[in-house]
């Protein structure tokens, strides 16, 4: 039998953010055993190296000191020994993010690929985990979430938890802390809702609303969105989503059987909150888009993740249908299971393709390039971002958008993309076969029976305009075009004023800096590019004016394409004065409504909603 890697963890010194972390091998690779941390963690995609956090580390054998080599950046070696083996280590941790690790006096919170070392050779063995608590009577009402299985510990506390491998045991975040706790059952899943950090959330609500999304997901996994299935199988046996509000924040990580998840706290419903505001259904698009996530990359995905390779780059070009498909049917969910209405809906979609209107990269990068890329473009994101690189969440979900109306409108409704999404469950998911870098695009065809390739050739490895006007309108929804109204305008909903025909443009994406305006992005082919204004530059003055409250946005209110004005800027601490010609603001802002007419079924059937 193979004995388990048995870890320690406690959070030993709060004020300093410092965890102690202990690993033991009971039997130690003779030659000398190897430990190292990953370089990057599942699901976020750009090397981290989470071993530059690593303060101290010594290893032990029966009581000895034993000596401990560093390979290189992230691996060391034991000396060799018999017995059994510790390494100890102390680990820093201040990066308040879902990816990562924290300590404070008030929480602490980790994703296991940051704290605990991998014992080379010995991935498959399986782990127990000891979780201590600090020391302290402040930390006396600390309680834990995690979904790791529990091995003698106590429901929420301290103790032994226990995981089937590495893979597992790096798979299970953990929250410490005095946290609200709301807990459900979704088609006969225990589901806990963990929320840490000071909120005024109606936790009832919550627990109503996500066991609402939760169940949609799991029945849309198992036979169709509409189905009565009580307590179909989910692939987790308990699911937690462990939520983090802090005054203004967004970010979500998906794992096996939960979810990480950073939110402003004004995003979480209150009392006595009778509608679904705009701030709550953000934070409900992210809890559905990582809860998708449990299926379609965790167990549906690529052949590239299988296993995962944790020392370097994983590269894939599927990066748009596990992140872009998923994106799209974030927001899908909450209007079939009826959480939001179908305005809501299509204001959302709205503003996806405006994002994407506003990126001129779209037309410098495939979608393919920009998921094999993600390692050093989206995560490595920097001024001329915009100019230079899609998004393979954005346009991967308009992609999965013109897909699933192509297979709607070809197969007059007989099958859809929901039919391939449960066929790569079925195939591969459940399966735990990884998918082949053609192998949605195959699936695709062997569902649908229809000939897509020139569709993929198209949408995901040439730089074309996708074809969303068309699509939209064969299901009932008409898309117009406009001009922004201001920097703050999204899309999405029709304009405020009826005269925007004319707006100028200044081509600029900027912060408010102390009244002025700091330059973030300089747009390609606009009138500051032109003039030469460049990211970091600060607006100080239009026309020998300072704008002021109402910032460049009032500053240019009253201006239209074609006019010339002088804008003062700081480059540095040098002062400088650019002659602007300002464009026409560019129609690249959508709106999209309900069609009138027969095509509203169609468009009923792919919401999944009624009409009346």
């Amino acid at each position: 039998m193979t004995r388990p890697i048995r870890y320690t963890i406690v959070p030993a010194r709060p004020e300093a953010h410092l965890y102690r972390v202990t690993c033991t091998v009971e039997d130690p690779d003779p030659s000398g055993q190897r430990f190292a941390l990953p370089a990057w963690i599942p699901g976020s995609y750009m090397i981290r190296e989470f071993a530059r956090h690593v303060v101290s580390i010594r290893a032990e054998s029966r009581g000895k000191p034993a000596a401990l080599e560093k390979l290189d950046k992230h691996t060391w070696r034991a000396r060799p020994a018999a017995g059994p083996l510790t390494v100890s280590c102390e680990v820093y941790a201040w990066e308040l993010s879902v990816r990562d690790a924290h300590l404070d006096t008030t929480h602490a919170f980790f994703n296991g690929a940051c704290v605990f070392l991998r014992v080379l050779g010995r991935e498959s063995a399986p782990c127990e985990l000891e979780i201590l608590p600090p020391g302290g009577a402040r930390y006396r009402n600390w309680r834990l979430a995690t979904a790791m299985p529990r091995k003698g510990a106590r429901p929420y506390g301290f103790g032994t938890y226990a995981a089937a491998d590495y893979d597992e045991l790096i798979d299970h975040p953990v929250e410490m802390g005095e946290f609200s706790l709301a807990s459900f059952r979704a088609c006969g899943v225990p589901h806990d809702l963990v929320v840490t950090g000071r909120h005024r959330a109606d936790m009832g609500r919550l627990r109503r609303d996500l066991k609402r999304m939760c169940e949609y997901h799991i029945r849309f996994w198992n036979e169709s969105p509409t189905s009565r299935l009580s307590g179909g199988p989910a692939p987790m046996k308990r699911y937690v989503l462990l939520v983090t509000a802090v005054g203004e924040g967004y970010g979500g990580l998906e794992h096996r059987a939960s979810a990480a998840l950073l939110c402003s706290r004004d995003d979480l419903p209150r009392e006595r909150e009778a509608q679904v505001s705009e701030r709550y259904r953000t934070f409900l698009g992210l809890c559905s888009h990582e809860y998708f996530h449990a299926w379609n990359v965790k167990r549906i995905r690529p052949a590239a993740f299988t296993p995962y390779d944790l020392d370097r780059e994983s590269y894939t070009k599927l990066l748009w249908a596990f992140e872009g498909i998923t994106s799209y049917y974030d927001d899908l969910a909450l209007v079939r299971c009826g959480l939001i209405g179908k305005k809501d809906y299509l204001e959302l979609l709205g503003r996806s393709i405006t994002s994407h209107l506003r990126t001129p990269g779209r037309a410098k990068q495939s979608l393919a390039e920009s998921s094999f890329d993600a390692w050093i473009k989206y995560y490595r994101q920097d001024e001329n971002s915009p100019n230079a690189a899609v998004s393979y969440y954005v346009k991967g979900s308009l992609v999965a958008l013109c897909l699933d109306l192509t297979i709607r409108e070809k197969t007059r409704g007989k099958k859809s993309l929901d039919d391939l999404m449960r066929a790569l469950w079925l195939r591969h998911g459940r399966a735990g076969v990884g998918v082949d870098e053609d192998g949605i695009e195959r699936l695709a065809e062997e569902v649908t029976g229809l000939g897509l390739r020139r569709y993929f050739d198209e949408w995901l490895r040439s730089t074309s305009e996708l074809p969303l006007r068309a699509l939209l309108a064969a299901h009932g929804v008409d898309m117009e075009l406009r001009s922004a109204e201001s920097s703050s305008d999204k899309g999405g909903k029709r304009a405020r004023s009826k005269n925007i025909s004319g707006l100028a443009m200044l081509g600029i994406r900027a912060s408010a800096e102390n009244g002025d305006s700091a330059v973030t992005h300089v747009l390609e082919g606009g009138a500051a590019q032109e003039a030469g204004i460049a990211a970091g530059d600060v607006i100080v003055a239009v026309e020998g004016l300072r704008p002021g409250r109402a910032g460049l946005d009032g500053a240019l209110a009253k201006r239209r394409a074609g006019e010339r004005l002088t804008i003062q800027a700081f480059r540095r601490d040098e002062l400088m004065s650019f002659e602007v010609r300002l464009k026409r603001a560019e129609a690249d802002t959508c709106v999209l409504a309900e069609s009138p007419g027969a095509r509203g079924r169609l468009l009923d059937r792919w919401l999944g909603t009624r009409r009346g």
